[in-house]
């Protein structure tokens, strides 16, 4: 990537995903952009017309036509990257789209990187560094509700968050370091009482942002549901049930299913992302026993492990006996485990019921006959929205965010225990300048090119 602190070279790239569609899209920004574009389009002269206007004509080669197209001009501030930049709309062609290309960047351009035209939006003032991330969110997310956590976070709402804490604490920062300056006078200029105060406060929002990060991971991420059991208890099926196709292998041959298979489905807006796994029971199959151990693996990456059961013939004894095993494994851990009995169709209900009323959270189903299969996504989803903080509109689902909330809030209780032993003014200024550092890692008030170059690297081309 080039220096971040001197970008004056004009970028173009396709913004479109790639192969044949009906229309491709290529973005040129930079202080020539317009100026290029207008050395190869055949219509209106783009240096004379108004930013935010859209222009027939096409683009030639010389002589030669490429294609027709329709230009689109933004300039200076009022683009997204907040300097001079064109949209050409082609046809979608892969020939037409490279053919365009070459000619911009014989005509001056420069191939763009990763992530360049946001990046160029950050370092304009277009956005901050928060914003700039969701964007990449925005266009990976693959769900209702990971759709709008990232709108939320792209329009600010996280920035303006960090932001208010951040100013906040800049007030007192700015009054100790005041205090530093008259160090031989011993005055006080910032109240500690009040310091202790703003300290508590911001703490307890940052715990709160802190504490969400969990839901707002998953929702970006999916959440991550493992389905385990004995062998040949149904979990294929009812894998297959709740993603409503033939997605895993199913046999009556009891331990068919030797690896995890994995796949996603969304229930109200939010994605779950389903393993089915290898049965628990012990084996001397060397191959069985590493899916064995792949299951277990599995369950401590789940959020929520759904225990499937033979409703029909397995003994309350041990039921008991498979229930410890998974709570001993996920014992303090936010996870949610759900019994379902399944083929309850093959037994007496009355004594399956009482088999299983004891336990919590069971679901009575027929994975073969699609019974009460809706019912396991309803509490599928009530376990999510369970998680939803109820006190706060912002989520985090950046794990750069919520390592830098993690430190800053570090740091802010070094100065509470530096204000409990009345250590001086300098010291806790060191602690407070490190909580600062921290939020302002987050809306890229305070950035390193190491930094930038790790975010924008994972952006697609052409955003």
């Amino acid at each position: 990537m080039q220096n971040h602190n001197h970008i004056t070279d004009t970028i173009c790239a396709i913004a479109t995903a790639p192969g044949i569609g009906a229309i491709a899209v290529i973005r040129v920004s930079g202080e020539d952009a317009i100026t290029i574009c207008n050395h190869i389009f055949n219509g209106k002269d783009l240096t004379q017309v108004e930013s935010h206007t859209a222009h027939f004509g096409t683009i030639k080669d010389g002589d030669k036509i490429v294609d027709e197209v329709l230009v689109t001009v933004f300039k200076g501030k009022r683009s997204f990257t907040g300097e001079n930049s064109v949209e050409i709309s082609t046809h979608g062609s892969p020939y037409i789209q490279q053919q365009v290309m070459q000619l911009l960047l014989k005509n001056g351009a420069k191939a763009a990187g990763p992530g360049e035209f946001t990046l160029r939006a950050f370092l304009n003032g277009k956005m901050d560094l928060s914003q700039a991330e969701a964007v990449a969110d925005v266009i990976a997310a693959n769900s209702e509700s990971s759709h709008q956590l990232a709108l939320e976070q792209m329009r600010g709402g996280f920035s303006n968050e960090i932001q208010k804490l951040r100013n906040e604490l800049i007030h007192f920062a700015s009054l100790i370091e005041l205090e530093l300056d008259f160090g031989e006078e011993d005055v006080e200029f910032a109240d500690r009482n009040d310091l202790k105060e703003l300290v508590e406060k911001l703490q307890k929002a940052l715990h709160t942002l802190i504490s969400s990060f969990n839901y707002g991971n998953v929702i970006k991420t999916g959440v991550p549901v493992a389905i385990v059991g004995e062998p040949n208890v149904g979990k294929s099926t009812l894998l297959n049930a709740l993603l409503n196709e033939e997605r895993a292998i199913v046999s009556d041959i009891a331990g068919t299913t030797r690896d995890v298979i994995e796949d996603e489905i969304v229930i109200k807006g939010i994605s779950y992302r389903f393993i089915d796994t290898a049965g628990i029971r012990e084996t001397v199959d060397e191959i069985e026993s590493i899916g064995i151990k792949k299951s277990f693996e599995k369950i401590d990456q789940a959020s929520i492990v759904l225990l499937l059961v033979d409703a029909s013939s397995i003994s309350k004894e041990q039921l008991t006996k498979d229930v410890e095993k998974i709570q001993q494994r996920i014992a303090g851990k936010n996870k949610q485990l759900i019994i379902i009995a399944n083929k309850v169709d093959k037994g007496d209900r009355t004594e399956i019921e009482a088999k299983f009323k004891d336990f919590e959270h069971v679901l009575m189903v027929s994975a073969k006959m699609l019974d009460n299969i809706d019912a396991i996504k309803e509490e599928l989803y009530r376990f999510v929205q369970s998680g939803v903080l109820q006190n706060t509109d912002v989520v985090v689902t950046n794990a750069r965010h919520y390592e830098a909330l993690t430190k800053a809030n570090d740091f802010l209780l070094k100065v509470l225990e530096g204000l409990e032993i009345n250590i001086t003014g300098d010291f806790l200024a060191m602690d407070i300048r490190q909580a600062l550092y921290q939020l302002g890692e987050i809306t890229g008030e305070i950035t390193t090119d190491d930094l930038l170059d790790n975010i924008f690297s994972k952006f697609c081309i052409g955003k």
